[in-house]
């Protein structure tokens, strides 16, 4: 099949004829952080009803635990996924097997940009917080507050930590998110401006080849031809699950749901879904 001639598809029952191992995201796909999208909760459970292998990853800062227990508040069954995969978790453990080699010093400073004052995304790290950029030793980008504060407010705090050319790991490189009053620019906007104010940053999650190598493990790395990955977003979704060789099917709600040129936006990441599907639905 031509990646540029996508298959449109009614729901994921076609897709669950052809593949055994799904690979999903959640913000955009299963929910917009609020409630399910219609019909999500049962097309997720009817893929584990047909056997499938399901991993949901997802790039969130979170560690994978505070993900789950979202999930089951709003409403998605227990048991209806096998793994849970989140960037914050995949960080979580790199930073982990460092700590353990002595590549991370005890009381390293760290500058933690998160959401609600959320510190799980460095929970039994030897890491010491602060506040300040100025004095920071490591920056963690985990999650974006785009909802409340401008990036004027980020670059105040960033400004003196890029200045002195201190490392910074993106674990959520969503340039957009979704909240409750509209898209705002999410952590990977916030990685960009650190790098605009002259620093270098490592990301962590979709679409870089760590969170897919990741999940395909606890999916016993299967034939990736027996592999689908699904998302709503081009850039991390598509373009990532095209790099590491799995087939693609993007949902057209989420971040693309006012999206006016999807023809030019495949083109823009040169990342072309092998389908398409309306809504994260079973039929």
């Amino acid at each position: 099949m031509s990646a540029k001639h996508a298959m449109h598809l009614d729901g994921l029952a076609a897709l669950a004829e052809r593949y055994d191992v799904f690979l999903l995201d959640q913000f955009g796909v299963l929910h917009d952080g609020r409630q399910p999208y219609p019909g999500a909760v049962e097309a997720l459970s009817a893929l584990k009803r047909a056997g499938k292998t399901v991993a949901l990853i997802s790039n969130s800062g979170k560690r994978a635990e505070p993900n789950e227990r979202r999930l089951l508040k709003l409403g998605f069954e227990a048991g209806s996924w096998d793994h849970f995969v989140s960037s914050g978790e995949v960080a979580w453990r790199i930073f982990t097997d460092m700590a353990r080699e002595g590549a991370l010093r005890p009381g390293t400073r760290c500058l933690l940009i998160s959401r609600d004052g959320d510190r799980s995304a460095i929970e039994g790290l030897p890491l010491v917080l602060t506040e300040r950029g100025d004095d920071a030793e490591l920056v963690l980008i985990a999650a974006s507050e785009g909802d409340r504060y401008d990036l004027d407010h980020y670059r105040g705090l960033l400004g003196p930590a890029a200045a002195r050319q201190v490392p910074c790991c993106c674990t959520n490189p969503d340039r957009i998110m979704l909240t409750a009053v509209g898209q705002r620019f999410g952590a990977g906007e916030i990685a960009d401006l650190y790098e605009r104010l002259g620093g270098s940053v490592t990301r962590i999650g979709k679409p870089y080849p760590a969170i897919y190598e990741a999940a395909l493990a606890l999916a016993r790395n299967p034939d990736r031809g027996d592999v689908i990955c699904v998302g709503d977003s081009v850039e991390h979704d598509i373009a990532g699950g095209q790099a590491a060789g799995v087939a693609t099917a993007l949902v057209l709600s989420g971040i693309l749901a006012d999206s006016g040129d999807l023809a030019g936006l495949l083109d823009e990441f040169n990342a072309h879904p092998d389908y398409m599907l309306d809504a994260f639905r079973w039929r």
